[in-house]
């Protein structure tokens, strides 16, 4: 089947960066980006530039906001991305209900408005390491590298990191209710996800990739052209911390 789109199903610090990263530079596989992360039609309209243009109702509105998205997730390939984060996946899924109504669940209302679709869900497997690089980056501002070692993201001032154990217990609890959610979900909807563990991306990622895009119904080959475009942040001082808390735990 020739997918028309694909949604890639996941959480905070799993390696979405990446795959965005590596699926955009094929060429072929669209723009993925979490299009719709801020949940608030007019936060959407500001992000999308569409703020200063005056619509006759919030219907109206919305259908503006999808038909941009649909134009940058494509970014001119005949394929859409979108990288839904679990903590906007229930506004975002509330306003394509509203633009396709009568459809009986929520995949059906995702087709409508990008075609047919494949789900991915990438995962951590490591909850403990995904949740330290959670307090990491919010601790030290930095998000992301790009693969030459530059910043890529930074959403506060530089500051050094230091452990917390109660930061890290709570966002893996964090994360371990993201992952039931987002079960209960492919369970209640059943779109028979492609399952993609952080880890296999990490070691392989242009393997990785090469399924993803036989998947989608894309030539596989295109992935060995293609390198990371972002760099591993996790270094001596993230392990030291999981040792700390796996120690701190056992006693």
């Amino acid at each position: 089947m020739h997918f028309r789109s694909y949604v890639i199903c996941t959480s905070p610090r799993s390696g979405s960066t990446l795959l965005c990263g590596l699926l955009a530079e094929t060429g072929m596989a669209g723009r993925p980006d979490s299009h719709f992360h801020e949940p608030s039609l007019d936060r959407w309209l500001e992000c999308h530039g569409l703020s200063d243009r005056r619509f006759t109702s919030d219907e109206d509105a919305r259908r503006a906001v999808f038909a941009s998205i649909r134009d940058k997730g494509d970014g001119g390939t005949g394929v859409f991305g979108l990288r839904l984060q679990q903590g906007s996946r229930d506004y975002f899924l509330e306003q394509v209900d509203r633009l396709y109504p009568g459809r009986s669940n929520d995949v059906e209302r995702i087709e409508a408005a990008f075609g047919p679709t494949l789900f991915i869900y990438l995962k951590r497997t490591d909850r403990l390491a995904q949740a330290v690089s959670r307090v990491m980056a919010e601790q030290t501002g930095l998000w992301h590298r790009n693969a030459d070692g530059s910043e890529l993201e930074r959403l506060a001032p530089p500051r050094e990191p230091s452990y917390e154990r109660k930061s890290i217990e709570r966002h893996m609890t964090a994360l371990a209710a993201m992952d039931a959610d987002w079960e209960r979900w492919f369970a209640r909807e059943h779109p028979a996800p492609l399952r993609v563990d952080y880890e296999d991306l990490a070691r392989a990622p242009q393997a990785t990739l090469a399924r993803l895009l036989e998947a989608l119904g894309l030539d596989p080959i295109h992935a060995s052209r293609v390198q990371p475009p972002t760099a591993k942040l996790a270094g001596a001082e993230s392990g030291e911390w999981i040792e700390r808390f796996t120690r701190e735990m056992a006693t």
